[in-house]
């Protein structure tokens, strides 16, 4: 079944159980109120009638005086105990035949039911005790047709009934209006979608009217996550194109050595060594390129880290013995206090400041200081360096995949793009942070805050 069906069926089954409801109590109401104003204007004549009884002194009198009171189709009884009608006068044979009197030594009033000649009709009988000093001398008995209240309960009926299928016409109409309205922008998306499973080409949806509403804020996202997603087609196609020039220019060395040494053999041991030297030193680059790669596949699959006590001063102690044997370079560290333990994969953990120093390394040519903080809640390692600096405006992209400053520079480095973003999402799983502060030509400073 269609959503919009469903929203007609919903707002249209609602709004009968609003009617509904609604139209028994409006009923009801009508019925009781009428009744209720009959009533009073009989107990009214009742007690008239009971007060003129006391000044009348014949039957003959009596029964002029209580002609008086009759109003269309009624009829009025004195009644004594056993149900002994002792007086009677009516205009309505038919309805004095068929209620029967009943003495009553309380006041109360009830309504029937009868088959008149016209169908059936409301009857409203009130009864009341007549009292003679500190007895009674019998009851009053008055009965009335309600004429016209069956024909006006047809018509409320017939109004009531005719208000509930126009409400819910108007309700099937409204639901089919509300349900294209809210269908639009998602009948919008999945018509996008559709067009970018046969095509390919991711596109956005067009967004006519500014509602300001949640569907407006879901084909807004939905842009939005086609602009990324358009961002990183556009970036990995860039990579997939830098990744096939780092490639081939190793592949050409080694092939071009291989067939040298296939050609010539270990005649010229000069040339052969070479050679090998050569073709082992793109090997090794070819190896670190695909290690990357490895590496960000890895952490994209993995939600889970071994923590254990790890010193960072130590750590970084290590590191920097074996870059200085590396690089050459001169790699301060400056340290608060020692040790600084925190709880961390200490594998991860030590590839993150790896990629802090390697890229502080490839960009800069003076001096790198490292500087470990601790206090009760975090620590903190800020990698320094005084190179070519970062952009202002590149900052914010420079953690995300594939992403290359200058990827003229990069490709002679040997950069993919992918170390920050793995540093970043390294942090990430030990609920930490990574900033970046960088000024062009004076160098960048890159700030890693781990939890205590």
């Amino acid at each position: 079944m269609k959503i919009t069906t469903k929203i007609n069926l919903i707002t249209t089954a609602w709004m009968l159980c609003i009617m509904i409801p609604i139209n028994v109590v409006v009923f009801i109401l009508f019925m009781k109120t009428t009744i209720n104003m009959e009533e009073d204007m009989q107990n009214q004549k009742a007690a008239d009638i009971i007060k003129d009884l006391d000044t009348l002194s014949s039957s003959s009198d009596m029964e002029k005086k209580l002609k008086d009171y009759l109003t269309f189709h009624s009829y009025i009884r004195i009644m004594q105990p056993k149900n002994r009608v002792i007086f009677e006068v009516t205009n309505d044979r038919l309805l004095s035949k068929k209620m029967k009197g009943k003495y009553t030594e309380n006041p109360y009033a009830e309504t029937h039911l009868i088959t008149a000649e016209n169908g059936e009709e409301e009857v409203l009988v009130t009864r009341f005790p007549i009292p003679k000093g500190n007895q009674l001398s019998g009851s009053l008995e008055i009965g009335e047709r309600l004429i016209g209240l069956e024909a006006r309960k047809e018509l409320l009926r017939a109004i009531l009934g005719f208000c509930t299928v126009l409400g819910a016409s108007i309700s099937l109409l409204g639901g089919r209006w509300l349900a294209n309205l809210i269908m639009r922008p998602i009948s919008n998306m999945i018509h996008t979608m559709e067009e970018i499973e046969k095509s390919g080409v991711p596109k956005g949806i067009t967004i006519q009217n500014q509602t300001k509403d949640e569907l407006q804020t879901m084909a807004s996202t939905f842009n939005r996550m086609i602009e990324k997603l358009q961002v990183n087609m556009e970036r990995q196609k860039q990579f997939v194109s830098d990744a096939s020039h780092e490639l081939k220019t190793p592949l050409t060395v080694i092939k071009s050595y291989a067939n040298f040494l296939k050609r010539h053999g270990l005649e010229d041991k000069e040339m052969a060594e070479e050679a090998i030297q050569a073709i082992h030193a793109e090997a090794t680059r070819i190896q670190k390129m695909t290690e990357t790669f490895l590496d960000l596949a890895a952490l994209e699959n993995e939600n889970i880290i071994e923590l254990k006590e790890v010193n960072l001063v130590v750590l970084c102690q290590t590191i920097f013995k074996q870059l200085k044997d590396v690089y050459r370079r001169e790699i301060t560290l400056f340290s608060t206090e020692s040790p600084i333990i925190i709880q961390a994969d200490e594998l991860k953990i030590k590839q993150v400041i790896i990629i802090l120093l390697d890229n502080a390394i490839k960009y800069s040519h003076g001096r790198i200081e490292v500087f470990l903080e601790m206090n009760q809640q975090q620590a903190i390692v800020r990698v320094k360096d005084y190179g070519i600096g970062i952009p202002q405006e590149e900052i914010d992209h420079i953690f995300e995949r594939f992403y290359r400053v200058d990827k003229a520079r990069s490709r002679e480095t040997g950069g993919t793009g992918l170390g920050l973003h793995i540093a970043k999402s390294i942090m990430k799983l030990h609920k930490g942070e990574i900033e970046i502060e960088s000024k062009v030509g004076l160098g960048t400073t890159v700030k890693l805050i781990l939890p205590a």
